[in-house]
């Protein structure tokens, strides 16, 4: 069986197990067999779904979480991925040095230094894109050193004896020999800014999918709760999917060029 049906089989097995879920609930809930004041029927969450929808509450609550996802992620990779290539390639003595430094903070989590960004960038948008930047940036790090460690060194003497200068060994050399670890670190950073996300916008927000969370359990609208776990749940999904397709791309990507080098 080829590699694309068994990735068919798997999809298609994955969305008939979420259907019997959403079946099963829903016979629950008309059977009683479940308290529809805490657990509502599917259908009548779907209903509220779709009226959140149509009102565009709930794009806007959509579009709001993943901003905020996208801006600490961004910044994450933004400043780990040229910190990691400087600190695996480059500064070796500075490495050794900092990485028990790195690997304490990476123990820190977000949440615990939730007053410290409180008091940095206040109740506002800053404070939840710095607890996703740090939950985020750790792993990235990791993996662009590792990554760039691991490279065999005669390739880049082999490189430079052929008269390759930094900028083409970086991008025929370093960057195809890391991209397997550079996939994994990316996918990596944004499952924990996805997890942290939800988190971060328990505390102060005023829109987003963890605040809309929040305020229904907070009116004990159940309906509109689930609504928020569904599309959470959707949304992470469909992240792991373009992940995925990402760190695809990015291993075919360095077959192509370890074929082009050699």
């Amino acid at each position: 069986m080829s590699d694309w049906l068994r990735q068919l089989n798997k999809r298609l097995f994955t969305l008939y197990a979420i259907i019997a879920f959403f079946i099963l609930w829903e016979v629950a809930a008309q059977q009683q067999w479940i308290d529809t004041q805490f657990i509502p029927a599917f259908s009548t969450v779907m209903a509220k779904g779709w009226e959140l929808l149509i009102s565009g509450q709930l794009l806007i609550h959509i579009a709001t979480s993943l901003q905020r996802i996208f801006l600490g992620f961004l910044l994450a990779v933004g400043i780990a991925l040229p910190l990691g290539f400087a600190l695996g390639g480059c500064l070796p003595a500075v490495t050794k040095f900092l990485m028990p430094l790195f690997n304490t903070f990476a123990q820190i989590n977000a949440f615990t230094l939730f007053p410290l960004f409180i008091i940095l960038f206040g109740i506002g948008e800053g404070c939840k894109i710095s607890i996703i930047f740090w939950a985020a940036i750790w792993p990235i790090l990791f993996t662009t050193i590792a990554g760039v460690q691991q490279i065999d060194p005669l390739l880049i003497k082999a490189a430079s004896a052929m008269g390759a200068k930094g900028p083409r060994i970086f991008f025929q050399v370093v960057l195809p020999g890391a991209a397997t670890r550079l996939a994994t670190g990316i996918k990596s950073g944004m499952t924990m800014a996805f997890m942290i996300l939800i988190g971060a916008e328990l505390m102060g927000s005023e829109a987003g999918l963890g605040w809309l969370i929040q305020n229904s359990k907070k009116n004990y609208e159940m309906p509109r709760m689930y609504v928020a776990i569904i599309t959470i749940a959707i949304v992470g999904l469909l992240i792991s999917y373009l992940l995925d397709w990402l760190e695809d791309s990015i291993i075919t990507w360095k077959e192509v060029s370890n074929d082009v080098t050699l």
